[in-house]
């Protein structure tokens, strides 16, 4: 198995899992808390579903040769799409979702080879490979799982996902915190250090 159709696999399994959690949403769930801080249940599912379909226009648009966007108006038109999108019925954030994972799942297997040689966008603009879309997606969808507060833990994170991606994960925290205190820390030598936001 390539690592293209693992990372296939691994983000087809990660929607099921989610949208086994999706049977337990009633429009009450939708409105309550999520994991983040200001945003509900709906603004976590409907974040998944315009991140997904971001993926589709970038995978698409690099099929054409173009490079697209993340998010039409940008960081600005993702927070007013999410907005827009919490609020409504959970039958209908639920059939958004549902429908846009699919999407993704369809416009990843129909790429070539080609087409997954080709650059994409990142969210901040940065040109990067187009089979960085898989992973992408793939945590994006664990971790928001886990946001949704409904049952789904970091524990359940598949074992692959922690291999691949903690190593990354640890060699950013040079960047985000004290060094001496994480060493400190790392040594058991004092309390888990002050971590600087996400840049």
């Amino acid at each position: 198995m390539s690592d293209i159709d693992g990372d296939l696999a691994a983000c087809a399994e990660a929607h099921a899992r989610l949208h086994q959690t999706l049977q337990k949403i009633d429009d009450q769930t939708v409105r309550e808390p999520s994991r983040l801080p200001g945003w509900t249940v709906g603004h976590v599912l409907t974040h998944l579903a315009r991140n997904a379909d971001s993926v589709v226009r970038r995978l698409d648009g690099a099929a054409r040769g173009e490079l697209v966007d993340q998010y039409p108006g940008g960081a600005t038109g993702r927070a007013a799409e999410i907005e827009a999108g919490q609020g409504r019925p959970a039958a209908e954030i639920i059939a958004d979702l549902t429908a846009a994972d699919a999407a993704v799942d369809a416009a990843f297997a129909r790429a070539t080879p080609d087409v997954w040689q080709r650059t994409v966008r990142a969210g901040g603009g940065d040109l990067i490979p187009a089979t960085q879309l898989l992973f992408a997606r793939w945590r994006e969808v664990e971790v928001h799982h886990v946001d949704l507060g409904l049952g789904y833990g970091w524990e359940q994170w598949p074992d692959g996902l922690v291999a691949r991606w903690l190593p990354g994960l640890l060699g950013e925290l040079r960047e985000r915190a004290d060094e001496r205190a994480l060493m400190a820390w790392a040594l058991g030598r004092a309390p888990v250090p002050e971590l600087r936001p996400w840049g």
